[in-house]
């Protein structure tokens, strides 16, 4: 029976990540001496050293992967390791010493990855940690603590928000449909018993958002169950909605939540399982504040007006029967293991796209204001590309990402290099194709809790 649940598990989020693009991927063979081996913890490590080496290794953290499939990955890609390879610099990454949400371990597990790469090539004169999605997340944390380890972090479409806050959002998002779609029915939100059940959630939900698309009433209330999800109004391989185009943009931001939810859901439990709990909660939130700080209001109101339908009933309704509480040591795990305090030890460039479904753009709002918080905004800049997707970065983009922190450490200053013009001319100088930086200013992120859940 347990193995049945796991391939259920397996198949439905094997499912998810190939739409997403975050199946993780070995890096192609390239001009460049491979070395690999096992950590004291059972995660292995690879490591390509070209021989053209400029002295910098990139030591990469790679994106979340609950699959039993857990193979070590170096890259982000292969077009972006051969590019890179090609440039003199080595890669070396982990496999972590589990799938799944591992944050406990991930860090240490580069760490571990950099000594027993050291141990053979000697110290590099640079490293400079990289990461994707979940692991920008940790490259995050290897940038607090990563002391004379490390010179630089580059994070791409991070988890910058950290791990509570990410599932805190979601929730709201999920009590909005099970407040408002499927109202009167019992629907299980937190504390999965396996996978079935929360792929059962999420069904139940997608086959409420399809239904809600038959009325006027219906599409309001999803502007605002989109709006607590923080789902960007473009969708990957479709035209951005103009500015002006509510009807556009409600209907991207359905496909986006759709597309996602089952891997929203089947993340949720597998986190829980990790924590061995719920570390989130929605006790006390009011969700007219929510809604205010999404920048959404006047897109949601404008179609409830249309609707005829009382938009202060349905948030006065979701503010009362918000009654979710953590367990106490499911949080505490996830607050020592998948947050990040905003102290930095190196200098840090985060990358986003301007439209992320999964791991919206607003995460960067909220880390930078935990950056400033830990007073360490000197250190970090962040660099925005036009792109509908989750990680939908160009070989070019990333290339120069790395290039530019590499010149940061060389320099030992900011300067403009971070700047978007700047930016988008190394990357078109790089003959990687296509690139797409932007000045850009993410939306208020509605994750962070104004108050301590203990105080609940």
């Amino acid at each position: 029976m347990m193995k049945a649940v796991r391939r259920l598990f397996t198949a439905a989020v094997v499912a998810s990540l190939a739409v997403l693009g975050l199946v993780p991927t070995a890096a192609l063979a390239a001009p460049a001496t491979r070395y690999d081996g096992v950590l004291p913890n059972g995660a292995t490590w690879i490591a390509d050293v070209p021989a053209n080496w400029n002295g910098t290794l990139l030591l990469y953290s790679h994106g979340y992967n609950p699959t039993p499939n857990n193979p070590p990955v170096n890259s982000p890609g292969p077009a972006v390791a051969e590019a890179l390879l090609a440039r003199g610099y080595a890669l070396a990454g982990s496999s972590y010493s589990r799938p799944g949400w591992v944050a406990d371990t991930a860090a240490q597990d580069g760490l571990d990855t950099l000594q027993a790469v050291t141990a053979i090539t000697g110290r590099p004169r640079r490293t400079i940690a990289l990461g994707t999605s979940f692991g920008g997340m940790i490259t995050g944390q290897l940038a607090e603590r990563g002391g004379r380890q490390l010179d630089g972090a580059v994070a791409t479409c991070g988890l910058m928000g950290g791990g509570i806050d990410l599932h805190n959002y979601q929730l709201d998002g999920s009590h909005a449909i099970a407040q408002l779609l499927l109202a009167g029915e019992q629907v299980t939100l937190v504390r999965f018993t396996g996978p079935a059940e929360a792929t059962a959630t999420s069904n139940r939900m997608i086959t409420a958002l399809d239904q809600a698309q038959a009325s006027p009433a219906g599409l309001a209330r999803l502007a605002l169950i989109t709006a607590l999800y923080q789902e960007p109004t473009w969708v990957p391989g479709q035209p951005k909605p103009a500015a002006g185009d509510v009807d556009a943009q409600v209907a991207g931001q359905y496909q986006n939540l759709r597309a996602i939810l089952p891997f929203i859901q089947l993340g949720r439990y597998d986190m829980e399982r990790s924590a061995g709990g719920n570390p989130t909660w929605n006790k006390g939130v009011n969700y007219w504040r929510q809604l205010a700080e999404s920048g959404r209001l006047s897109q949601v109101a404008q179609l409830y007006r249309r609707a005829g339908v009382d938009l202060q009933t349905d948030l006065n309704l979701l503010t009362r029967t918000a009654n979710v509480t953590v367990d106490p040591a499911a949080y505490r795990w996830m607050a020592r293991t998948s947050t990040l305090d905003g102290r930095l030890d190196v200098p840090v460039l985060t990358m986003h796209t301007t439209d992320d479904p999964l791991v919206p753009v607003q995460h960067e709002e909220e880390y930078a204001e935990d950056v400033r918080e830990g007073g360490s905004a000197a250190l970090l800049r962040q660099a925005y590309t036009d792109h509908a997707g989750h990680c939908a970065f160009t070989t070019a983009e990333l290339v120069a990402a790395v290039i530019t922190m590499d010149k940061r450490i060389e320099t030992g200053r900011w300067d403009q290099l971070a700047d978007p013009r700047r930016m988008q001319a190394l990357a078109g100088s790089l003959g990687l194709g296509s690139a797409t930086f932007v000045g850009f200013r993410p939306p208020e992120f509605l994750g962070d809790r104004p108050t301590s859940p203990q105080h609940r």
